[in-house]
């Protein structure tokens, strides 16, 4: 009991004698240094909000307005064309001050507002600038002359040393797109998917709807487009993640993995301590805008941070008819699970951070703590990955007061979750296939009661010292959590280290106060409600077919030579793979950031073109090798523009969703969209890339490249496919389907990926033969712990 006491700052006795007061040393100190810390975030956010709020000029250029002001009036001059003698005659000033410190301070007024107007024109110049997005459309190493003059003029108004949110006030509005031309863009989707009689009923649709509804929906899209910095990114969060009251687990989650080929150290509270730390450097990074604001791989130009404000500290909250994603300012602690309980670990002690040995010695409790779970504790965590409606009702009766409430508000302020796995996972040498696959459902949805599904991202550390990460998909989109991993993962193996017995490095502080168990009192009817869950997502769960592939017979670098985009030639590829396997095309979906603009997340590129299926069709028709490559090529080429359009705002599906909100609101129905917004993406696709190539040394050190990351398919007769491109000869991908589906098998689509890359390298490479590399074996590995 003696952190319990230690806990206290005073305690008095009342006595005959009188008050008996005894303060507690040790943790007023605490409380002292605690408070210290947060004035001093609230200082640094100060200083921040300031900076951010003057770019792309600085706090300094203010003094040198003034200075050259007052320098100008001093040479009898007078710059402001009488503007500084009006200021003077309605300066609310006392008679004392004399009529030389009345100019003073009226030239000091009229050279602030001569610098914020400056600020406001430098600001507005760089949101015109950053505006232009003909550069995108231009062939890969020929810039025009315009182009060439925009980047120095944006590198011109984009000032110095950037912090991480200072573009924001200068990113352009996302543009709505005119309705011909989304209608345009959309009949010619869905023609290889459509025969002549279905295309003709669905273009008379489209007319139909253009000419009677579409311009009404449309006006009230624009009025938004106004008022509202992104008119989708709210109503997406909201209608596409919030309200869906189906199982977030598997639906809207997704995963990351470890180094494929590298395990840092076997000793799971070690790694635990490291990447525990690391995060919280990003996080303090964070905090502070110290991170570089992320940018086009290549270019100058900035995309939207907005998406990383609330990466920690975050929790989804159930609600009957729609949840909500809560932020909290801070937080010095995780929660941890193992065995069926719940632990808070403090990350902070008397306002420090913690050392990884010290989060290491931690973590070590936990795992040797033998307590047993309360009653009703060990799977609880399954009402997050049930439905929602049964889960809000529960939190509702059941968590709303006393000490479920406590301990549930320590989960969910948390700055993240810890999950403890007594499994060990990664990939084994005697079944590399099989083991990538268990590893993969093992991140995605674990027992479906031993995540917090709810938390804005978990990390999973398993028994022989592997690691991911889960994250949940409403608050933001995977690259975001995919650039703290990367930080994270290269903050452990190559800053932080271990020792020669695989421990954490540093000292342990041995007045560290134990993690605390958190306690629960679960009545007998919230554990029916939680074995109901439970059933769901075991169902769920048990349903979905994973299958990784380490792609190592060739990467990005063949493809380049064959003069090609690497993610158009996976797409067609992934095309080729569909037609093989289903013999006909569907519905393509592949994930496009749209954070050029501001609040951006992402479009949609309907990969499925008419350019690609005529090449398809004439690859498997027999056509000669010529004809094919000429195809292939327009194909290509095709998907590179789809990506553009989507990218620069002149995508589809985001303008007919809000489209459709809007006659929701207005009570109003449309054949055509409901149509529309009810066609299942059989093939979902993404691809990841490293966003931080400068933390990895993939030359050097080939084996420390992640395997990437995955989710569940979006229909249940569909696939879901994420890829990940790593240095020049590896392409990792992630398939996953339903068993419950007789059509689909995520081996058997792996199998026919392979085969669609290499029959288009043969096929873009005629006369060479390229050597097949086994899938188990990895690079040689330089392990030095």
């Amino acid at each position: 009991m003696a952190e319990a006491h230690q806990a206290v700052a005073f305690q008095f006795t009342v006595t005959p004698e009188g008050i008996d007061l005894q303060l507690s040393h040790q943790a007023l100190t605490e409380i002292y240094r605690s408070g210290l810390r947060s004035w001093k975030k609230r200082i640094i956010r100060l200083k921040n909000s300031v900076i951010t709020g003057v770019y792309p000029a600085s706090p300094s250029s203010w003094l040198f307005v003034v200075i050259a002001i007052l320098a100008t009036m001093y040479t009898r001059s007078d710059p402001s064309m009488g503007l500084i003698a009006k200021i003077q005659e309605h300066l609310p000033v006392s008679q004392s001050m004399s009529s030389q410190c009345q100019t003073v301070v009226s030239a000091v007024l009229f050279s602030t507002l001569l610098w914020l107007l400056l600020i406001f024109t430098m600001r507005l110049c760089l949101k015109q600038l950053l505006s232009y997005h003909r550069w995108i459309f231009e062939q890969h190493g020929k810039m025009s002359t315009t182009t060439k003059v925009w980047v120095a003029l944006v590198r011109i108004f984009s000032g110095r040393k950037p912090l991480l949110y200072s573009y924001q006030g200068s990113l352009p509005n996302l543009p709505v797109p005119a309705i011909k031309d989304t209608l345009k863009r959309y009949l010619e989707s869905v023609r290889p998917l459509m025969d002549d009689t279905e295309y003709e009923r669905m273009t008379k649709l489209a007319g139909e709807f253009e000419s009677r509804l579409g311009n009404r929906l449309q006006w009230y899209l624009k009025l938004k487009s106004l008022w509202a910095a992104n008119y989708v990114s709210d109503w997406w969060e909201e209608y596409v993640y919030l309200r869906g009251r189906s199982p977030i687990m598997v639906n809207s989650n997704y995963y990351g993995m470890d180094f494929l080929y590298v395990t840092p150290t076997p000793i799971q509270a070690a790694r635990a301590g490291n990447t525990i730390h690391a995060m919280f450097l990003y996080r303090r990074k964070l905090n502070r805008e110290e991170l570089k604001p992320s940018r086009i791989p290549g270019t100058v130009i900035p995309v939207c941070a907005a998406q990383c404000e609330r990466m920690f500290n975050t929790t989804r909250t159930p609600g009957e008819e729609t949840d909500t994603v809560q932020h909290w300012q801070d937080s010095d602690y995780v929660a941890v699970y193992h065995r069926g309980r719940y632990f808070r670990l403090r990350a902070y002690q008397a306002g420090r951070l913690l050392s990884p040995r010290e989060i290491e010695f931690q973590i070590q409790k936990i795992l040797d703590d033998p307590s047993p779970p309360c009653t009703g504790e060990a799977k609880l965590g399954a009402l997050t990955a049930g439905d929602r409606i049964p889960w809000a009702q529960a939190r509702s009766k059941y968590f709303s007061s006393g000490i479920n409430k406590r301990s549930l508000d320590c989960i969910e302020k948390a700055a993240f979750f810890v999950a403890l796995d007594d499994d060990e996972q990664g990939m084994t040498g005697d079944d590399p296939s099989g083991s990538l696959d268990r590893y993969a459902k093992c991140l995605l949805h674990g027992k479906c009661y031993d995540r917090w599904f709810d938390k804005s991202f978990s990390v999973v550390f398993f028994k022989n010292g592997k690691t991911g990460i889960n994250a949940e998909h409403s608050w933001a989109d995977a690259p975001v959590i995919a650039h703290l991993w990367e930080y994270a993962v290269a903050t452990d193996c190559f800053q932080l280290g271990y020792n020669s017995e695989g421990h954490c490095k540093g000292d342990v502080d041995p007045s560290l106060a134990e993690p605390l168990k958190l306690t629960w009192k679960i009545p007998p009817e919230c554990e029916d409600q939680i074995s109901q869950s439970l059933a769901v997502a075991q169902s769920l769960a048990d349903d979905i077919d994973f299958h990784v592939i380490s792609f190592r017979d060739f990467g990005k670098g063949k493809i380049k030579k064959c003069r090609v985009s690497p993610d158009a030639f996976i797409q067609v590829a992934l095309q080729l793979a569909y037609f093989r396997n289903r013999q006909t095309f569907c519905l393509t979906y592949e994930a496009s950031m749209t954070r050029l603009f501001r609040e951006g997340r992402t479009e949609t590129v309907r990969s499925c073109s008419n350019e690609s299926s005529a090449f398809v069709k004439a690859l498997e028709g027999g056509e000669s090798a010529d004809v094919c490559r000429r195809l292939f090529r327009t194909a290509s080429e095709k998907h590179q523009n789809l990506c553009r359009m989507a990218m620069t705002g002149a995508g589809i599906d985001r303008h007919l969703f809000c489209l459709y909100i809007v006659s929701q609101y207005l009570g109003v129905e449309s054949p055509f969209l409901k149509e529309v917004l009810s066609e299942p993406w059989r093939l979902s696709t993404s691809q990841t890339s490293i966003q931080q190539v400068e933390l990895f040394d993939l030359v050097n050190h080939p084996e420390y490249i992640s395997c990437g990351g995955g989710f569940g398919p979006v229909a249940d007769d569909g696939y879901g496919v994420s890829y990940y491109i790593v240095g020049e000869s590896l392409i990792n991908f992630h398939i996953s389907c339903k068993h419950s589906c007789p059509d689909t098998g995520a081996h058997k689509f792996g199998a026919q990926i392979k085969k669609a890359l290499h029959d288009l390298l043969e096929l873009m490479t005629p006369g060479q033969k390229e050597p097949i590399k086994s899938e188990a074996r990895g690079p040689e590995i330089k392990k030095d712990l």
